[in-house]
């Protein structure tokens, strides 16, 4: 059971430092990105040089993992789950098909799984081990397509202004959306120019935008499709329409920026309250071996530790319901 401790604290630590360390990367990365945008002052040639050299490489090994996934799964049909991962790869924007993710799972379990028995010489922990390949899969899928939708809510201001303007301009709807699509970066460019493949294969507008609304998730591009049906269906000025619109996105972009800086005292208290536990526990086998034994050897004990971890749970629960405001 110590060894279980053990693990599971250093693969939270693990996660923990190697998320944080990434948001304060890209972090800075846009606050250069936005300075060199309004400065016009670019970064050094070497610093940049190995910042694209580091992209390159991350995505030439992504690539390879996914080439490795695709050949693994021709033959395989996949397992029948509730979960439409088909759906969800489209909103993460990888390259992959449900059944190919569900193959780049069970690869992720067995590498989990024999590290962990290797390391261990535990048939336990590889069990152990697999389930974390698994749930690392998984989250990092659910950090992709969060990330995703962070981006695209971030462009749909930009997006409904160029849009308007192009209508103004004399451009009609889908010559206007076409341009925003060759203009922007992804995720609104490419979801935009899945949106115009769809028409042209004859898929009607309204279905296209419907389409693309259940990719992205987004309330308030919802209000932007609810707006080009009724418009389509009774007339009036869209670019106008879309420029209110664009005025709403941004202040919700706004007042969700200021909840979330208000808010951010609760979550931290919620992270620390769900990690000072397995920490403590952690120091205490470490001093004192034996001084958390009872807890281990003996049913009252036991029975403390599963309250313990079902009440932690309900706490985060209530904790993060409570700082999360949907807006």
């Amino acid at each position: 059971m110590r060894f279980l401790i053990a693990f599971l604290v250093m693969l939270g630590s693990f996660i923990f430092c190697f998320a944080y360390i990434h948001g304060q990367q890209q972090k800075q990365k846009q606050l250069e990105e936005r300075l060199e945008t309004f400065s016009h002052i670019q970064r050094p040639q070497q610093r940049r040089r190995t910042f694209t050299k580091r992209k390159v490489d991350r995505e030439a090994l992504q690539e390879k993992f996914f080439v490795l996934v695709r050949k693994l799964s021709q033959n395989w049909k996949g397992v029948n789950v509730r979960v439409d991962y088909d759906l969800k790869m489209q909103q993460a924007g990888w390259p992959l098909l449900g059944k190919e993710f569900q193959m780049a799972l069970l690869l992720l379990a067995l590498a989990g799984g024999l590290l962990a028995g290797l390391l261990m010489w535990n048939p336990l922990m590889g069990l152990v081990g697999a389930a974390g390949g698994i749930l690392l899969g998984l989250v990092s899928m659910n950090i992709a397509i969060q990330k995703r939708q962070k981006a695209f809510a971030n462009q749909l201001g930009d997006m409904l202004t160029m849009v308007s303007n192009a209508l103004r301009s004399g451009f009609s709807f889908m010559q206007a959306i076409e341009m925003v699509a060759k203009e922007m970066d992804d995720p609104i460019g490419g979801e935009l120019g899945e949106v115009i493949r769809e028409t042209r294969f004859g898929t009607p507008l309204d279905k296209a935008l419907e389409h693309m609304s259940s990719r992205v998730q987004s309330s308030d591009f919802n209000l932007v499709v609810t707006a080009v049906l009724i418009q389509r269906q009774v007339g009036g000025n869209l670019s106008q329409i879309l420029d209110t619109i664009s005025d709403t996105v941004e202040d919700r972009i706004r007042m969700r920026r200021e909840v979330r800086a208000l808010t951010s005292q609760g979550r931290a208290s919620g992270v620390v309250l769900a990690a000072l536990p397995i920490g403590l526990a952690a120091i205490l086998s470490f001093v004192n071996p034996t001084y958390l034994d009872p807890l281990w050897n003996e049913d009252m004990g036991r029975m403390a530790v599963a309250g313990g971890i079902i009440l932690e749970i309900i706490g985060f629960y209530v904790i993060n319901r409570i700082v999360n405001i949907d807006i």
